[in-house]
């Protein structure tokens, strides 16, 4: 048969069901052993209104690699040039009554305009409210008219196999949902300066960053922030978001204070390992060592010690350094804390007052004053998912 008729034949046979009467038994079952289909469309009609889509305009600053030449700045000076930059994102309403949007600061980034769309259509022009780059998050603000706001869940509590959903504005196609499942918790991949990721397999793509991670029950669980991809930045089942109880934090600070203060203990550490856990009696792999204490520090006030281990803050349990890092950065200027370390096997007890660091290096700033970064600086991290 020629080709060209072969083509024709596999076309009508894609047409044909269309003009055929559909039988009983083509159809997809309404139940199965007397239980009705599992579908996520009730709860996905409740939190959709919630979810919003983000475009940006603004201007980057380019340089001129032969202008940086010392010979060139002599008879031409610094040269910079600018060139429009614009980009997609996602974004989620958690305040409906005040307008509140919480999105990552990658979105904004660089940008001048910033243009929300909501899913029934309607268009606003956002503000700033603030942002904190170092946990890479952002709130902006709309007109709070007729607005509906996604619940907090508690993202303390997740298991791994915990069915979870993505949402959010990939390719910058129109919202989009995925689903999977959690695939691990507590993940540190090194993109951001406060890491605490749940990693999930549900679809992200780029367009789908400051979108919602949803449970179940359609709480808002995490801000879906970056993926594992390649080159090309497609979908690897690897995505990583922002747990809402860390991110909860940093969004009540931008909204009374205008910007994020972390304080400090005044130490360091590193994770340990077996010969240390062991000699300081924790269990293997558990905790994490005190390298240094900065002397007139909050920690050393309250008599911190190096060579501690310190295997739980606040009653959370610690495994390494970076556990410490993130729950001392959630925690603000004059807060106690409550420290139990581990010196020469036995265990003690210390509270100590998170103290104000030297320079406060987390304000809340406009996002054009931040570097933005070039996703082809690091093909193997899709960082910037717009």
């Amino acid at each position: 048969m020629p080709k060209i008729m072969r083509n024709v034949i596999l076309l009508a046979a894609m047409i044909l069901p269309a003009a055929v009467p559909t039988t009983a038994h083509a159809a997809l079952p309404t139940e199965v052993n007397g239980q009705p289909l599992p579908s996520l469309a009730s709860m996905l009609d409740r939190v959709t209104p919630a979810v919003v889509n983000i475009s940006t305009e603004g201007r980057q600053q380019m340089s001129e690699p032969l202008l940086g030449d010392p010979f060139f700045k002599r008879f031409f000076g610094d040269s910079h040039s600018e060139s429009p930059v614009s980009g997609t994102g996602s974004g989620v309403i958690i305040h409906a009554q005040r307008g509140h949007i919480l999105t990552n600061s990658h979105v904004i980034e660089s940008a001048d305009n910033i243009l929300v769309t909501l899913n029934d259509g309607r268009k606003y022009q956002a503000q700033i409210v603030g942002v904190d780059p170092r946990a890479d998050l952002a709130v902006l603000q709309i007109p709070p008219e007729r607005l509906v706001a996604m619940p907090f869940g508690d993202s303390e509590h997740l298991r791994v196999g915990d069915f979870v959903v993505a949402i959010g504005n990939p390719y910058g196609i129109g919202q989009t949902v995925t689903s999977g499942i959690i695939s691990a918790l507590h993940r540190n991949p090194g993109i951001s300066e406060y890491e605490n990721f749940i990693q999930t397999d549900a679809p992200i793509n780029l367009g789908n960053s400051g979108g919602p991670l949803v449970n179940l029950q359609g709480q808002l669980i995490g801000i879906n922030t970056a993926i594992l991809g390649d080159q090309s930045g497609g979908n690897l089942g690897i995505g990583f978001s922002v747990p809402i109880n860390t991110a909860a934090g940093v969004i009540t600070q931008i909204v009374q204070n205008g910007r994020v203060e972390r304080g400090q203990l005044g130490i360091e550490v590193q994770d340990s390992d077996i010969n240390m856990t062991n000699n300081a009696g924790a269990r293997p792999n558990a905790g994490a060592l005190v390298r240094l204490v900065i002397p007139k520090s909050a920690a050393e006030k309250a008599g911190v010690k190096t060579a501690d281990v310190i295997i739980r803050l606040n009653g959370k349990n610690v495994s390494n350094a970076v556990d410490v890092k993130n729950m001392v950065g959630n925690l603000r200027i004059g807060e106690r804390v409550n420290i139990t370390l581990l010196r020469a096997g036995k265990p003690l007890n210390i509270t100590v007052v998170i103290g104000a660091p030297e320079k406060n290096t987390a304000r809340a700033t406009p996002a054009a004053s931040s570097p933005a970064q070039n996703v082809g600086e690091k093909p193997f991290w899709e960082r910037e998912l717009r």
